[in-house]
């Protein structure tokens, strides 16, 4: 990375840029936590992904600046297409002094391929990505799928090995108090759509009220859109403490050795909690969880799918869910399958139709009958001392 030890001119400028106040952190997910509309995001994420890249457009930041690359090539990854896509500036390998070089909460500037500060002082300086230079990085990207999958398969057989009692046998599961048992699972990740899959489910959650269990931010998502979690499993690094001490059950999950760092955060809030040891990531434990406590249907909320999503995470492979999903097989059903062949039982227009057949069936009897004309009558002259209160009212 080059950096500028000298001041540039003012008549050097080319343009005012994109100006903003930075906000830094080498986890974009902690970042994504404090930003405001207009910051200028200064990340270390090599091969954005979309669910960070989405985060980073929905606090509708001004520009982006990774100390890292970006996309290195290893695969087709997603974020920097949706950046660029939803007009963010992507300045790219600036180089990690740039943590160094400028303070959080200072006022900066990106201009070209450079981050400035207000008296024009360079203090990062990369490549500044556009429509064209993030398509031919993705089309050389494409590339190394093959060695990305070699990686994908050596991965999968290490984790089998690791984890073949938890896999075959459910050994290590543990014991929970929610009811799951002949019951449907719904399985919440704050990961790609769980928005709109969650506002597309709401017949089906209506309907069949199955357990809901939240994957770390995902309870905050149930929350967001005003369910209440039955079940909270995670290692507790993304959750809120008001989804924590909502009263759902709250399951840690602790390395393969036992070692759970969530937990003391947990039990400072004084919730209390269990640990589930495992090298599967959350929302795998959540769904392996679920199956072994006997749920009839699994239904999955803003997981990974397919092989880009996940390596698009980024964990070794995914090679955990892959596996999970073949252990699982036709138990488990992606929310955006659901939302498209399910339909409620009983639609808005079939209950307005009902409700007016009845009352034109009421009416009808009403009408034929000797009590009904009755009614009827002592109901009209009702109306008409009504009307006449009304003309001397305003008379």
């Amino acid at each position: 990375m080059r950096i500028g030890t000298l001041r540039r001119g003012r008549g050097q400028d080319a343009g005012p840029g994109t100006s903003g106040t930075v906000r830094l952190d080498r986890r974009t997910k902690n970042l994504t936590k404090r930003l405001q509309p207009g910051d200028i995001a200064v990340i270390d994420h090599v091969d954005i992904d979309r669910v960070a890249a989405d985060a980073l457009v929905g606090r509708k930041v001004a520009a982006v600046v990774n100390a890292g690359a970006s996309i290195s090539g290893r695969y087709p990854n997603l974020g920097p297409e949706i950046l660029i896509t939803a007009g963010i500036p992507l300045l790219d390998e600036v180089g990690k002094d740039v943590f160094g070089r400028v303070k959080e909460g200072a006022h900066v500037r990106l201009e070209g391929n450079q981050l400035l500060t207000d008296d024009d002082q360079v203090v990062a300086e990369g490549k500044l990505h556009d429509r064209p230079s993030v398509a031919m990085a993705m089309a050389e990207a494409k590339a190394g799928l093959s060695t990305q999958l070699e990686a994908f398969a050596t991965n999968t057989m290490e984790y089998m090995k690791r984890e073949r009692a938890l896999l075959l046998d459910g050994v290590g599961v543990p014991d929970v108090t929610t009811q799951i048992e002949g019951r449907h699972v719904l399985v919440v990740v704050r990961g790609y759509d769980y928005k709109e899959d969650l506002q597309a489910l709401r017949p089906y959650i209506r309907d069949y009220r199955p357990v809901l269990i939240g994957v770390d931010g995902g309870a905050d998502a149930l929350r967001e859109m005003g369910y209440q979690p039955d079940m909270i499993v995670g290692d507790m690094d993304s959750v809120s403490d008001d989804s924590l001490t909502c009263g759902a059950e709250v399951v840690v999950h602790a390395y393969a050795d036992g070692r759970a760092p969530g937990l003391a955060r947990v039990q400072d809030l004084g919730v209390e909690a269990i640990t589930f040891p495992a090298s599967a990531t959350s929302e795998d434990i959540a769904m392996l969880l679920a199956d072994e406590k006997g749920a009839t249907l699994i239904v999955a909320v803003g997981t990974h799918a397919t092989l880009v999503e996940f390596l698009d995470k980024g964990r070794g492979g995914m090679a955990s869910t892959f596996l999970t999903r073949l252990r699982l097989g036709g138990k488990l059903v992606d929310a955006k399958g659901v939302s498209r062949l399910y339909k409620s039982r009983i639609s808005t227009a079939a209950l307005v139709i009902l409700v007016l057949a009845a009352f034109l069936a009421i009416g009808s009897a009403l009408a034929v009958s000797a009590a009904g004309r009755v009614y009827l009558d002592l109901l009209l002259d009702q109306w008409n001392s009504f009307v006449f209160w009304l003309e001397n009212l305003f008379s």
